[in-house]
Order: C-alpha cells, then sequence, then structure tokens
C-alpha cells in the first residue's frame, strides 16, 4: 500500500553585496545576492524542507548545517538531490512540489520555466510535477523593503507502507 504524505517548508535570507543570486539553481542577474552559508539559494531550501518534513526527517539546518565546512558555499541543488536521495532510502519519492517565491525585485517570472526544469531533475520528478510562482508582499515589511528573500514549499511524497 502507497501513503502520501505532505510537508511545507519556508526559508528567508537576507540580500548581501558581493554575493550572486541564485534561485531554483539559477542564477539571476541582480545587484545583490543573498548571504548564506550555501549559495544562499531560498527556493531549493524551501523545497527541501518540504520534502524533509513530508517524512518527518527534520529539516535542511539537521543534515547540512552551516558549522559544516563541507557545506561552504555548497550548490543548493545538489543538496536537494541528497534529500530526494535520502527520501528513496526511507522507501519514499517526491510526487509533486508547488514554491512561491516572495520578492518585490527581481522579476522572477521569465525565470520560473528553468527552475521548474531544476528541480524536476534534482528530484527526478517530471516537470510537470513542479510549479514555481513568484509574488511580491505590496511592499510591506521587511521583503517588501527588499531586505531579503523568502520562498514557501508544499510537497506530497509518496511512501511505500510495509504490512498495511
Amino acid at each position: 500500500m502507497e501513503l502520501t504524505r505532505t510537508g511545507i517548508g519556508f526559508d528567508a535570507h537576507r540580500f548581501a553585496a558581493g554575493r550572486r543570486l541564485v534561485l531554483g539553481g539559477v542564477t539571476i542577474p541582480h545587484e545583490r545576492g543573498l548571504e548564506g552559508h550555501s549559495d544562499a539559494d531560498v527556493l531549493c531550501h524551501a523545497v527541501a524542507d518540504a520534502l524533509l518534513g513530508a517524512v518527518a526527517a527534520g529539516d535542511i539546518g539537521q543534515h547540512f548545517p552551516d558549522t559544516d565546512p563541507r557545506w561552504k558555499d555548497a550548490d543548493s541543488l545538489d543538496l536537494l538531490k541528497r534529500v530526494a536521495a535520502l527520501l528513496r532510502e526511507r522507501g519514499a519519492r517526491p510526487v509533486n512540489v508547488d514554491v512561491t517565491v516572495l520578492a518585490e525585485r527581481p522579476r522572477l517570472a521569465p525565470h520560473a520555466e528553468a527552475m521548474r526544469r531544476n528541480l524536476a531533475a534534482a528530484m527526478d520528478i517530471p516537470v510537470g510535477r513542479v510549479s514555481v510562482k513568484a509574488t511580491t508582499v505590496e511592499k510591506m515589511g521587511a521583503l517588501g523593503r527588499e531586505e531579503g528573500i523568502a520562498a514557501l514549499a508544499a510537497a506530497a511524497v509518496a511512501e511505500e507502507q510495509a504490512g498495511e
């Protein structure tokens, strides 16, 4: 019997000068990137947390702590691949993912398809099962003041249940 489990992931990083902006594995032209131990790809981080949450396996910080030099400047698509592999080791697999990026700037719609393809490849699922959307927060709060970018993701995971 197969069980469908769901998870939610959220991540936010502040902008930092001198860094490239990477979202969904796509380098996006912008005057600032995001601060973080890895490449600070909030989109990949939120998706990874949603997948981990779906199988009750903690969060991205437990698996790739910012205190571990192995993950310094890590490619977050690689981290997402590792999370998908962890799910497979546990008898589970990603089914679909829906993610929303919250940012006033830059405009992300032109990059959404490339992000979808990258996420799908990292999780080894069809691109038609990956949704990437972007919205603003209408200039409200820290994100509205362009202090950073956040992402919220939901994921469905299929898990084989032995003996049920």
